[in-house]
């Protein structure tokens, strides 16, 4: 705010930046669905979502934080990303930041505990695409867990998925563990219609709008639905506004969401790839952790449209304390929580559980965004994603197993042996027959760093939890993890050998009440902006904040927040790229269109192919499915076009 002047030197380039428009007056956040690409006399910066390594320059700041304090609550993906570009971009000195954290560990929700003797626990796992451009920024510049300098935790990666490739076999199975046919979307023309004019939609006309309200019935009982939903732990009842930012971020895997087979996946479970090396990083850099510290509220003087921070309420070791924050410090606040208030279970018992809407969002990953809600609407509103629990809830169960039949029959449904370090199952296998709407997945193994050689780490979880069981006639969150196994056991056809299964399986449950609540209908508004109107030295990072074009629910959603959260605080002469720009590839659009056709031509398709044949541009089009098209004439074209539209 009123930092003094950079004591980098940029003494040579000042007939240029003390003429300039743009320096210090740069938007941190360039929207690509609103840009028109055109270049003109004052576009100096690259377009929003051009992505490229003209991007990876580091953002020179304008000002010297030498003097600033920096105070990140919460140290999850998004709160440690902050603190990286605060040091890497910022030359925000390591020492001068501190984490308030309420838990006794970072990571949040990105967690992996436990051991082999008491069972491990992942409450949840992240399938990751190679378009996070934030997410892998960041990774490139951070230490490899197992490689030696100079290598970092994205060269790691791509040593592994350039050489393993990840797919499914077995992405649906019923009928008592038997692999079922998943090869087809099964969308009727009418269907394909509606997500083709859900993606034209503009944004702001989906306020409050959820899946059921857009999508017909055909839709929500297609194979499509089933393998989108599962994937990304969509209900029916969610925000078809986040449907459809999902679909354009992800219209280039379309082809490859039915075996799974555009997915890239870590060596070790996320705590251990990605927050471990992440926090040690930080820490030899002199970033300060406080623990056990939970942030109340934040108080906050507001005059002249400006909101300023001025002292952080908290309770540290039960006792109540102020942090001052100075005119030329900052504070960066992660917002809500998707693992707050989790109920746990084990083998016998069952997670308790009390679902109670009247007080929701009460408890301490909540308490400080309703507090600043009360302040001003420009912090959105919090209660729109914590005041539900049936809706935004579901369960996980992570199992630590020794030899048993239930892994005899794993083995019949992955892709390579368990034991070999390759690629297993690819991916959640779903259970279509299930009540529970069940999946279970085994990554690489093994999935810890420390696990036995003769131990895997499974991880389960179900979407319908007010269902009845096939086999156990309960809702799974009333079912103990023997229960659980039974259920498991039922629908792979092993009920003979449960006892053998019982005695050589760890569950660890994990109830989420508000794991989903990222995806509760929304409108324009409810969400808060990641530096909210008139805020000079607050930022609003993680799930629960609004970006332009980015979905919830994903690591890079979270690294995007910091990243954005620390550009605009700062006012580095540096941009944040939009999403990746595949949705505007012709090549994608085409690839997309024929997959949600299960592969069969699409309308003028051999037109295409004629005008195309044997010119440089031929290869835009997805491989040829149907000879018979090509010689189909152009009005019998505009024929089934016409009739495909009035259906």
């Amino acid at each position: 705010m009123h930092n003094q002047k950079s004591t980098l030197d940029t003494s040579k380039f000042d007939k240029v930046l003390d003429t300039s428009k743009q320096y210090t007056h740069v938007n941190h956040e360039p929207d690509s669905s609103k840009e028109i690409q055109q270049n003109t006399p004052q576009k100096t910066m690259p377009f929003s979502d051009q992505i490229g390594n003209y991007q990876r320059n580091k953002g020179i700041p304008a000002y010297s934080y030498a003097e600033s304090k920096v105070y990140i609550v919460g140290s999850g993906i998004a709160g440690l990303s902050a603190a990286f570009y605060l040091i890497r971009d910022g030359r925000v000195p390591a020492q001068n930041i501190t984490f308030l954290e309420k838990l006794s560990v970072e990571g949040g929700s990105m967690d992996g505990a436990g051991d082999a003797k008491e069972g491990y626990i992942i409450r949840g796992g992240r399938e990751m695409d190679m378009t996070y451009e934030n997410l892998w920024d960041l990774f490139q510049d951070v230490p490899a867990v197992e490689l030696p300098k100079p290598y970092s935790v994205l060269d790691e990666y791509r040593l592994l998925n350039d050489n393993d490739s990840n797919y499914s076999k077995a992405r649906f199975i019923h009928n008592k563990g038997h692999i079922t046919d998943f090869s087809k979307f099964g969308l009727s023309k009418k269907d394909q219609l509606a997500i083709i004019k859900l993606l034209l939609k503009k944004k702001e006309d989906l306020d409050d709008v959820t899946v059921q309200d857009y999508f017909s019935e055909s839709f929500l009982a297609s194979d499509f639905w089933t393998l989108w939903r599962t994937m990304f732990a969509f209900e029916n009842w969610h925000s078809v506004l986040e449907c459809k930012l999902y679909m354009h971020r992800f219209l280039h895997v379309l082809d490859g969401m039915k075996d799974l087979s555009a997915l890239v996946f870590p060596k070790y479970n996320q705590y251990d790839t990605f927050i471990a090396p992440l926090r040690k990083f930080l820490q030899e850099k002199g970033v300060q952790f406080q623990f056990d510290t939970l942030v109340e509220d934040l108080e906050i003087t507001m005059a002249n449209n400006e909101k300023i921070v001025e002292n952080i309420v908290t309770i540290h070791n039960e006792t109540s304390a102020k942090i001052a924050v100075g005119r030329d410090d900052y504070v960066i606040v992660t917002t809500g929580s998707m693992t707050e208030d989790t109920f746990y279970g084990d083998n016998h018992t069952a997670p308790i559980i009390s679902i109670d809407n009247t007080t929701s969002g009460q408890s301490s990953g909540w308490k400080l965004w309703r507090n600043l809600a009360k302040k001003s609407e420009v912090f959105g509103k919090p209660e729109k994603f914590c005041s539900t629990i049936e809706q935004s809830s579901w369960e996980s169960a992570t199992l630590t197993c020794k030899p048993s039949a239930f892994v005899e029959k794993l083995k019949k449904l992955s892709v390579n042996d368990p034991y070999s370090g390759k690629t297993v199952t690819g991916g959640i296998i779903t259970i279509t027959d299930s009540k529970w709407l069940m999946s279970f997945t085994c990554n690489r193994q093994p999935h810890f760093i420390d696990q036995p050689d003769d131990i895997l780490v499974i991880w389960l979880y179900a979407l319908f939890m007010d269902k009845e069981g096939n086999c156990v006639k309960k809702p799974m969150p009333e079912c103990s993890g023997d229960e659980i196994l039974t259920e498991l056991c039922y629908h792979l056809g092993i009920m003979d050998e449960l006892e053998n299964v019982l005695k050589n399986t760890i569950v660890r449950i994990a109830f989420m009440p508000y794991i989903t609540s990222m995806f509760m209908p929304r409108a324009k508004g409810d969400r808060p902006r990641i530096v909210p109107k008139g805020c000079k030295n607050l930022g609003l990072i993680g799930q629960f904040v609004e970006t332009n074009n980015d979905i919830v629910f994903t690591m890079e959603s979270s690294v995007r927040t910091a990243r954005i959260a620390v550009y605009t605080l700062l006012d580095l002469n540096k941009q944040v790229p939009d999403i990746n720009p595949l949705q505007y590839d012709i090549r994608q659009l085409l690839k997309a269109i024929k997959a949600l056709n299960d592969d069969q031509p699409f309308i003028g398709e051999g037109i295409l192919r004629k005008l195309l044949k044997d010119t440089y541009y031929e290869h835009i089009l997805p491989p040829d499915s149907e000879e018979s098209d090509h010689e189909s004439t152009f009005m019998e074209h505009i024929e089934k076009i016409k009739e495909w539209i009035l259906r």
